[in-house]
Formats: structure tokens, C-alpha cells, sequence
């Protein structure tokens, strides 16, 4: 009675085994059920990656400026540009938080305010947050 024939096998399911490890890039990003030390670590992972990118982007095109004057016309008016003007919000995001948390990280990496980590985070994303909405402004306005 408690055994199960051959025709029951298709019903069952298999089961995921939660001590089975995720593939490293998933698990790199994956912050459920952990503390605001692991999603602030993974937003850095995000930001360097963000400004890695941007790093070979902008040599692109810089390497654009070597045809002259058309050239240096052509990124002047891309770079006035409301999507462009946008992307440098979003560049400015990102290397504001990296800094003010690499800050952090630093401080913390070097003995200093271990215990008071959830504190400084707040504070430096906090002054951070200020810089980055004047930052905003002042992109859009001049």
C-alpha cells in the first residue's frame, strides 16, 4: 500500500536541493534573505562593472575627436543630447555610490568604525545621495 507502481512514477516532481549551489553568476548578484551588507557589496560589483564599461565606451568616443573638427562638432552636439545628458546621471550614480561605499569599505577593511558599518553606510550613501542630486541638477540646468 505505501510503495508506488511504475504508472505513479510521472506524478512526482523532482525536488530542488537548497544546499545545491547556484551558478557563480547568479549567485555573485543574488541578495535574498541576506542583510544590507551583501546588497550593499553587490550594488558596488554593479557600479564597478557599470563604470568598467563606461571606460571603454568613452575612449570609443574619444577616438571619435581624431577626425577634426566635424569630429569635435559631432560629440558636442551627442553630448548636449537629453539621452546622453540622461546617461551621465546614470554614470554619475554610479561613481558617487562606489566612492562614498568604497569609502566605507576602506574604513572598515582598516579597523575603523567595524562596529558602526550599518551607521556609516547611511551616512555615506546619505552625503552621497545629496552630491548626486546636485550633481542631477546641474547636468540638466547648464
Amino acid at each position: 500500500m505505501g510503495s508506488l507502481g511504475e504508472d505513479d512514477m510521472h506524478d512526482i516532481q523532482p525536488t530542488t536541493d537548497p544546499a545545491r549551489p547556484k551558478s557563480p553568476l547568479r549567485a555573485w548578484f543574488d541578495i535574498r534573505g541576506r542583510g544590507l551588507g551583501t546588497l550593499a557589496f553587490a550594488l558596488n560589483r554593479l557600479t564597478a562593472i557599470g563604470l568598467t564599461i563606461y571606460l571603454f565606451l568613452h575612449l570609443v568616443v574619444l577616438s571619435q575627436l581624431l577626425r577634426g573638427p566635424e569630429g569635435w562638432n559631432s560629440f558636442v552636439a551627442l553630448a548636449r543630447s537629453p539621452l546622453f545628458l540622461a546617461l551621465d546621471v546614470v554614470l554619475l550614480f554610479g561613481v558617487v555610490y562606489h566612492m562614498f561605499n568604497g569609502i566605507r569599505v576602506a574604513l572598515v577593511g582598516m579597523g575603523v568604525a567595524h562596529r558602526q558599518q550599518r551607521g556609516l553606510f547611511y551616512g555615506l550613501v546619505g552625503i552621497g545621495l545629496v552630491l548626486f542630486v546636485v550633481g542631477a541638477v546641474l547636468i540638466f540646468t547648464k
